[in-house]
């Protein structure tokens, strides 16, 4: 007996977006940038000497948080607080960090968990590293978000900040529409250079610190993401680059990045100083993603005499022998060279009207003027006063600020004008995006840019693995290209690319690696998840004798499966996380898996953990169409949950864990304990959806509409809503993930 299934899984790319342009949140509330929010911090003066007689500690103490910005004001108790920074701490003007899930989990203050605030002491301007966020934003460069504010503490003013948008899970979510990948923040000596094979390796401690950090799925400590960027970024040969790096590197944006840091003068970033960076593992597009961090020291700050207006552009590494992998391999890259190019081109002549940011830039002088002059904190560091100020704009200020804002501008857009090489760059292609709906046709679009006029691109396709098939992409206007192809079946996959050619004549034809649109319908084998443990201390061990955490797959269906074509994740945006192993499960039978995140013991260990705090686990085929999924939430120490009999859609926290044996004859628990919902059954491919215990919820589809609210729900009526992947909310902030099926 097998399964037939039709699902319509928009975050797993069945439809929806795989490699999607991202997100820009407005500034909202909390970065409101047409006025100057004050931020109030209420600690006890013993606790506040403390932590100034103590610059290098990150613990954090409870403080009471007011923010006022005219608009709104609002009182937060506990917030955490601290100072932020490396060498800034040991500054006069200190920046500080404000945390609201330090002492309430799951605090956040308009959708975030902590507040930068930091206070620019560098820069008489108090500008630029405002400005710089500003045009990675107008670029659409995924940037903090930012805005000036004025602080006080216990009262008296500490003087203008820069408030910055913490770059943490929650950032990935609003920019990249998931937060479940590695997270790595990488400060000095951060050059990914190439050390071995073994990912551990790159667990690197500087001083008092880590130089590649993960922020994410801290517990899990992988970093055979990060081990791969590395080794491809420093072992392909040329010939393979640009195909190798795409596939694990967003390599488009990241160029745009790199022409605007070298505009801006950032040296204190990865190119020059190998410095003050993120790198975001995209579980929807499965490429890193490059964000910036702490742009401060540019616009003609400079501590080593160098003249950043006039460098080469490409040649902003430094000299010598030190290694810039990333920026290396491109800048020699005769195609990515040329791209680099034309966005650089693209930034200065187009992006960039100088007279214009001039003028936003004298407006904000003037609304900040006033808080400037008045900041006790200004003058002690570099002996700043409002005329400084006044003056940094148009003029040098001596020491390490070379440069005036205005003349910076002036002089490095004409510098970079003149260095930029001739000739076209190949077409780029970027933001792949389909959709697929049962019984409708297929519809593919992507972004297709390039300097020379008319721009054309076509499709090419293929059907169940069949020939090559082509067609013509209409252009939709602003670099958009998009096409519908019917006629294919709901149970055929298909894989496709894009041939784009400019009015120069050059083509470029991606992504390399033809990307795959899974069936929407068809047979899948009758696998279950039929009992999992998170948190095995002394249950069971492995062929190793470690308690490891463990899942067991039952085969309800009539005949044996394999294995082997089948894939498991903790992860519903990454299907193909872990090929089973390559055994026959006979009918009616038991696999014990072992989720340890060490997949070199043997075949049958994962490679990741299960989250005693709660997360997912999905069976899926290798055009991605779903077999079985299991969300749960807290579990308990040695208690396994599993189906209430072999195969049953209810699942139990059962008395006694059978791991490889069969669940029918265990008892199990009652469900009292806060923390322990669960939702089934799951996929629901009836009308309704069950809770385990009452609670206050709200469902979303994955798209962030509300669809349903409740309060002390145990039954929820799905039958009106589309197949697809669902968020369950509850009301202290929980949230689960459920899968409607297709009729």
């Amino acid at each position: 007996m097998k399964r037939a299934l039709t699902l319509i899984l928009v975050l797993l790319g069945v439809a929806g977006i795989t490699r999607s342009q991202p997100s820009f949140p407005d500034n909202g509330q909390l970065y409101v940038d047409t006025v100057v929010p004050a931020v109030f911090i209420e600690i006890h003066p013993d606790t506040l000497a403390w932590i100034y007689a103590n610059p290098y500690s990150d613990r954090e103490f409870r403080a009471v948080f007011v923010f006022d910005n005219g608009t709104v004001r609002d009182t937060i108790y506990p917030v955490g607080f601290r100072l932020r920074g490396n060498t800034s701490r040991s500054s006069k003007k200190k920046s500080f960090k404000v945390s609201f899930n330090t002492f309430t989990p799951g605090g956040k203050y308009f959708g975030v968990e902590k507040m930068n605030l930091n206070g620019e002491h560098n820069d008489p301007s108090v500008m630029r590293s405002k400005i710089m966020w500003d045009i990675l934003r107008q670029w659409n460069i995924p940037a903090p978000r930012a805005n000036h504010v004025r602080v006080y503490i216990n009262g008296n003013y500490y003087g203008l900040y820069i408030n910055v948008e913490h770059i943490d899970e929650e950032f990935a979510l609003s920019r990249f529409g998931n937060k479940d990948g590695n997270l790595f923040k990488c400060l000095y000596p951060a050059d990914l250079t190439y050390i071995g094979p073994d990912s551990d390796s790159y667990k690197l401690w500087n001083g008092t610190r880590w130089t590649y950090e993960l922020i994410t799925k801290v517990e899990e400590n992988d970093f055979s993401d990060l081990g791969e960027l590395i080794g491809i970024l420093n072992n392909t040969e040329d010939a393979n680059l640009i195909c190798e790096l795409d596939r694990v590197f967003n390599v488009q944006d990241y160029l745009k990045m790199m022409a605007a840091q070298i505009f801006c003068g950032d040296w204190d970033g990865y190119i020059y100083n190998k410095n003050n960076f993120y790198l975001y593992h995209n579980t929807l597009t499965g490429r890193f993603e490059y964000i910036p961090y702490d742009v401060d020291n540019t616009f003609g700050i400079d501590w080593f005499g160098i003249n950043w207006t006039v460098r080469n552009i490409y040649e902003w590494q430094p000299g010598g022998d030190q290694q810039r992998p990333l920026y290396d391999r491109i800048i020699h890259n005769p195609v990515l060279r040329k791209q680099f190019s034309f966005y650089a081109r693209q930034l200065i002549e187009s992006t960039l009207d100088i007279d214009s940011l001039i003028q936003a830039i004298e407006e904000r002088k003037e609304m900040i003027s006033p808080y400037v002059m008045n900041d006790p904190w200004y003058p002690l560091d570099y002996g700043y006063d409002h005329t400084d100020f006044l003056n940094s704009f148009s003029s040098a200020a001596g020491a390490h600020v070379k440069w005036g804002l205005y003349p910076y501008l002036q002089v490095r857009k004409a510098s970079m004008a003149a260095q930029i090489e001739e000739g076209d760059a190949d077409p780029v292609i970027k933001y792949f995006s389909h959709t697929r709906k049962s019984g409708n046709p297929i519809r593919v679009s992507c972004i297709v840019e390039a300097a020379t006029p008319p721009v054309t691109a076509k499709l090419i396709y293929s059907v169940a693995e069949g020939s090559a098939l082509e067609a013509v992409m209409y252009d939709e206007g602003n670099g958009i290209f998009s096409v519908t192809v019917s006629g294919i079946s709901d149970e055929d996959p298909v894989t496709y690319q894009v041939l784009a050619a400019g009015g120069s004549g050059g083509t470029t034809l991606l992504p390399c690696y033809p990307i795959l649109i899974a069936p929407v319908a068809g047979q899948t084998p009758l696998l279950f998840i039929n009992e999992f443990m998170a948190d095995n201390e002394e249950t069971v061990t492995d062929e190793q004798g470690y308690y490891s955490d463990w899942i067991e797959i039952y085969n309800g269906d009539a005949a044996p499966v394999y294995l082997g074509d089948l894939y498991l994740t903790d992860n519903f945006n990454d299907p193909l996380k872990w090929r089973m192993p390559g055994t026959v499960l006979p009918a009616g039978g038991f696999i014990l898996l072992w989720a340890d995140g060490m997949p070199g013991p043997g075949e049958r260990h994962a490679p990741f953990r299960l989250d005693k705090d709660g997360e997912e686990i999905g069976i899926y085929t290798r055009y991605k169409l779903l077999v079985d999924t299991v969300s749960f939430g807290l579990q308990q120490e040695d208690v396994s949950m599993g189906r209430k009999s072999d195969g049953a859609d209810e699942i139990v926290f059962l008395a006694v864990a059978t791991p490889g044996k069969s669940n029918s004859t265990t008892p199990v628990y009652e469900i009292e304990e806060a923390g322990t919902l669960i939702v089934y059954p799951n996929p629901v491919s009836g009308e309704t959806l069950r809770l385990s215990e009452p609670t206050d919820c709200r469902v979303y589809n994955s798209s962030g509409v509300l669809l349903y609210s409740g309060t002390e729900v145990t039954e929820i009526d799905v039958s009106a809503f589309p197949a697809g992947l669902y968020i369950l909310v509850t009301g202290d902030g929980r949230g689960i993930r459920f899968v409607k099926a297709g009729k």
